[in-house]
């Protein structure tokens, strides 16, 4: 995983065995794209989409045809995406479990700002020794431990505010590292002033410009959408972009304690941003949405619903469609 841009770090991985979910990137792959597409439109119905649809969506954000078919190709292979053959024309969807993945990463990302948790002034550290040769290993603990929202103190010794339920720590034990010991205590202030502090893991500074870029960016975007001038193609381009940058905080801000942060932190005003433009363009999204994949679709239409903030929180799948129709022989 390549923090901040791996998807895998945005969304939890469990119960996707072997399937393997496109990198992040900036500016979006045409891979990532297309399931950030399908979750975002298709994930609450377990619709099928024409390909021909989905090539033509992707292609309001620059993807050509010749790239397009070929992330929904590599996707398919990947055990990211299923499809179903009627006629002429080929379906896809996301594949069931990849649905339930992302549905989960959807919520966490939805819940994040939303309130203060309590905190009982206690760390959880993680001390592990690796031997300079296990390069590799090491790297995937520290992208794990960061996608935990855990960050190092120390090379070796990293620290969060958070306790994590044991389900979050098993995939942990599937490294079989057998030199690293978790332990949960309280900080002591070294009377003489010398130390580190615990907070100074993460550097605040830096996460408060990225807050401070993401609202003057976005809150320009708020005017234009309660104006009413962000419609079709740009409220999907909207709604895609704005999810894309405001995931990426819960990595860098892992929802840390209020009493150890400067004031004025603008995490809930970066939330209430993303909220007003994410669900603000929802409406003209799908119907975007809905209309393209009509142009495409020769039987029944597709059933798609624009994500909002509230569906995601709420963590429901449906029951997966049936196999579609096409009266196109």
């Amino acid at each position: 995983m390549d923090y901040p841009f791996d998807i895998e770090e945005i969304f939890a991985r469990e119960g996707l065995g072997s399937i393997r979910l496109p990198r992040r990137q900036a500016g979006s792959s045409p891979q990532g794209l297309t399931v950030t597409l399908l979750a975002d439109y298709t994930v609450s119905t377990g619709a099928w989409l024409p390909s021909a649809a989905i090539v033509a969506l992707l292609a309001e954000s620059g993807v050509s045809s010749a790239g397009a078919r070929a992330a929904i190709s590599r996707l398919a292979r990947r055990g990211v995406l299923e499809s179903n053959r009627q006629g002429r024309k080929t379906f896809y969807r996301l594949t069931q479990s990849v649905a339930a993945h992302l549905r989960a990463g959807g919520g966490w990302v939805a819940s994040y700002g939303a309130g203060t948790a309590m905190w009982d002034d206690r760390w959880t550290l993680v001390a592990f020794s690796l031997p300079q040769e296990a390069a590799l290993q090491r790297r995937a603990l520290r992208n794990h431990l960061r996608w935990m929202g855990f960050a190092p103190l120390y090379d070796a010794l990293w620290i969060s505010p958070r306790e994590f339920a044991a389900k979050a720590w098993s995939e942990l034990d599937e490294m079989n590292l057998d030199a690293l010991t978790v332990f949960r205590a309280r900080h002591l202030d070294i009377a003489t002033g010398a130390g580190r502090n615990p907070i100074d893991a993460w550097d605040l500074s830096a996460i408060a410009t990225q807050y401070e870029t993401f609202i003057r960016r976005w809150r320009q975007v708020v005017a234009g959408v309660h104006a009413g001038q962000l419609a079709g193609a740009q409220a999907v381009r909207t709604r895609t972009e704005v999810m894309d940058t405001y995931r990426r905080f819960s990595t860098l801000d892992p929802q840390l304690p209020e009493k150890l942060l400067p004031a004025g932190w603008l995490r809930q005003a970066a939330r209430d941003v993303f909220v007003a433009v994410y669900d603000g363009l929802a409406d003209s999204a799908e119907q975007h949405v809905r209309a393209v994949a009509a142009a495409h679709a020769a039987g029944p239409l597709p059933e798609i619903h624009a994500n909002t903030v509230a569906d995601l929180l709420s963590g429901d799948l449906p029951e997966r469609t049936p196999v579609p129709s096409s009266t196109d022989t």
